[in-house]
């Protein structure tokens, strides 16, 4: 086969000249990342191993070796992994990795506008690899994948081609061969390479040597970092195995290292992130910790392990009990798998509460609570067996002021005569501030929770009460705000006559009755003069909406009629009220009858059915003002 020139994916050769001059802001961490591919690929060939052990025959002892050639000036990191065919290189090297380009490159311009280098997009979209070229002008690699008697050679300068051939006599692994850059001459020398590899790999598992043969030099202590005893591992050693088992490059925002014991026995190292992994919303839902059974690794995406609300984790699980030779197919009906899955959420959301509960650092779990919430929230409507420990980390954005408000504090200040929990739903918090449904919750002081993000309409009506309060959304009829005590009462000359309003309902029921349910008086409004609500049994309007922008709904589907609410204390109201009265008011406040309509559908953010209609009606009604 001759050799075979192929292009990078688009934009990938702009992106490698981004990763090797602006991105990294320390260069030595290309070797953390090559070193950090070889130990995967030696755990995947273990792991194969187990049911092929042919597969390893030849050369059983796994290890990443580091060589330095002074005079070729290049730098090599070679492992006997599982290795590479030819399209495991193409779908390696010549793309992103499970990312997308497009998506990368978004982040990194809105990380270059604010002006700093923001080097944990590179974890995230998971291009380590291509931190290569931050120290070469040209790398070759040289690979055999275990069972196939092929081996591959490819190369690259990294501004936009590869080759591709078929190379013969190599060995089972990868080889990277980094022709360095000019000034770089510091990685070839073995006290540099040594320092790097203890400073960021000193805990991989797979021993990392310099040099060949007997004169090789270990250069990492090769025992699994979460075997060891807490005392003996300092803060910067957590960090840097959680920037390898991760792929991160952030700080991790919460370290858990504990061993179980007893009937069964498993030891855990897991990590919080600290700033949201890029795949956090894939509908995928997997997480990306680590099994491992007594040190050898199984597999990355054991489904069953962590429960889909808790994927933000990272770290490894290791069991003594599970059988070593154990498929990743046998894993999801295995029970014990089951028990380890019941004993690391038991305890993570332990450790999540110790945080939430601690006032002192208010604002650290604030940053947790916006990175992950909407995540965690998906657990109260799928894991009823955690639901009471769920529901106390619950933070939410609300009337009462900036901070985050827990369900306890919430309940805790509620006014007199108030036997409901109040919610708005909506896009962001700024505009639900601005809905005119809050108007009579604010006069009353009564504090209403603003949710946005689209899991909180599904795991509220599954929850149902906190505390004995049921949750209610202001958006539904029947809030009855007469009962709560607190705020200003209004004076009976505020509102526009009640014989007059009842002949302006009645107007308004007639000439509106094809496109809402009902027309009534408003508790809730204190300077709007309309608002649209629900009906308690209809489908709430916030999830109507976001059901018709997933195709969940048609997007001409009929919705539930909503009823029309009007405020009896508004000039326009009181006006409209004195009209009504008057013969032929039918015909003369039809238009005005709709346009109150149209104006309470944009206030919600709706479409309006007829726009032509709305701009005919309110030219009129101008044209007559001005008259």
């Amino acid at each position: 086969m001759t050799e075979e020139r192929l292009s990078f994916q688009a934009e990938v050769s702009r992106l490698l000249d981004i990763v090797a001059h602006s991105l990294y802001s320390e260069k030595e961490v290309f070797l953390r990342e090559l070193v950090s591919n070889a130990s995967d690929a030696c755990d995947r060939l273990r792991y194969a191993a187990l049911t092929q052990p042919e597969l390893s025959a030849e050369d059983p002892n796994l290890q990443v070796r580091l060589l330095a050639d002074k005079e070729a000036r290049t730098l090599t990191v070679a492992d006997n992994g599982i290795g590479m065919n030819r399209e495991d290189l193409i779908e390696n090297l010549g793309t992103i990795a499970r990312s997308g380009t497009a998506a990368f490159m978004k982040s990194l311009k809105e990380a270059n506008t604010e002006g700093k280098k923001d080097v944990n997009l590179i974890g995230q979209f998971g291009v380590g690899f291509y931190s290569a070229f931050m120290a070469a002008d040209r790398v070759e690699v040289l690979t055999r994948k275990a069972g196939e008697a092929q081996g591959w050679r490819w190369l690259s300068d990294g501004k936009g081609e590869f080759t591709i051939a078929e190379a013969a006599d190599l060995p089972r692994g990868t080889k990277i061969v980094l022709h360095l850059r000019e000034g770089d001459d510091e990685y070839l020398e073995e006290h540099r390479l040594g320092a790097i590899v203890r400073k960021y790999s000193d805990h991989i598992a797979i021993p990392i040597v310099f040099g060949e043969g007997e004169d090789a030099k270990a250069l990492n202590s090769a025992s699994a970092l979460w075997t060891r005893s807490k005392n003996e591992i300092t803060a910067e050693q957590y960090k840097e195995f959680y920037h390898h088992v991760g792929h991160a490059f952030d700080e991790p925002w919460l370290t858990l290292h504990w061993r179980a014991e007893g009937a069964l026995e498993y030891t855990n190292l897991l990590f919080v992130p600290s700033t949201k992994p890029f795949d956090l919303f894939d509908p995928k839902r997997a997480h990306r910790v680590k099994l491992y059974v007594k040190r050898v690794f199984i597999t990355d995406a054991a489904e069953g392990l962590i429960p889909p609300y808790l994927r933000f984790l990272r770290g490894v699980v290791d069991s003594e009990d599970l059988p070593l030779n154990i498929s990743r197919e046998m894993l999801q009906h295995n029970p014990m798998l089951a028990k380890i899955r019941a004993g690391l959420t038991r305890r993570v959301l332990s450790e999540l509460n110790k945080k939430a509960k601690d006032t002192e650092n208010a604002a650290e779990y604030a940053t947790f609570w916006e990175n992950f919430g909407a995540v965690l929230k998906e657990g109260l409507y799928e894991d009823y067996e955690h639901r009471d420990e769920l529901l106390k980390l619950l933070r939410f954005r609300s009337t009462a002021g900036d901070g985050l408000v827990s369900l306890e504090e919430y309940v805790g200040r509620m006014k007199d005569g108030q036997d409901a929990i109040f919610t708005l739903s909506g896009e962001d918090v700024d505009s639900l501030l601005r809905s005119p449904q809050l108007e009579g919750f604010r006069a009353k002081g009564v504090e209403v929770l603003l949710l946005t993000d689209p899991v909180d309409e599904f795991w509220m009506p599954s929850v149902g009460v906190y505390d004995g309060k049921p949750f209610k959304s202001v958006t539904r009829s029947g809030a009855d705000l007469g009962k709560i005590k607190g705020g200003e009462e209004e004076k009976p000359e505020d509102k526009a006559p009640e014989g007059e309003l009842v002949d302006l309902l009645a107007l308004l029921k007639l000439t509106l009755s094809d496109a809402v349910k009902d027309v009534r008086k408003s508790e809730r409004l204190t300077d709007s003069a309309v608002c649209l609500v629900s009906d308690d049994n209809d489908m709430d309007m916030h999830l109507e909406r976001l059901l018709k922008q997933h195709k969940q709904l048609g997007a001409d589907a009929a919705g539930a009629k909503r009823i029309l609410e009007i405020n009896p204390s508004h000039p326009l109201i009181k006006r409209l009220a004195d009209r009504a009265k008057a013969e032929g008011a039918a015909v003369n406040l039809e238009d005005a009858a709709w346009l109150l309509l149209d104006q309470a559908r944009i206030v919600e953010g709706e479409s309006l059915p007829d726009p032509a209609a709305f701009a005919r009606r309110l030219a009129s009604a101008m044209e007559k003002g001005l008259a």
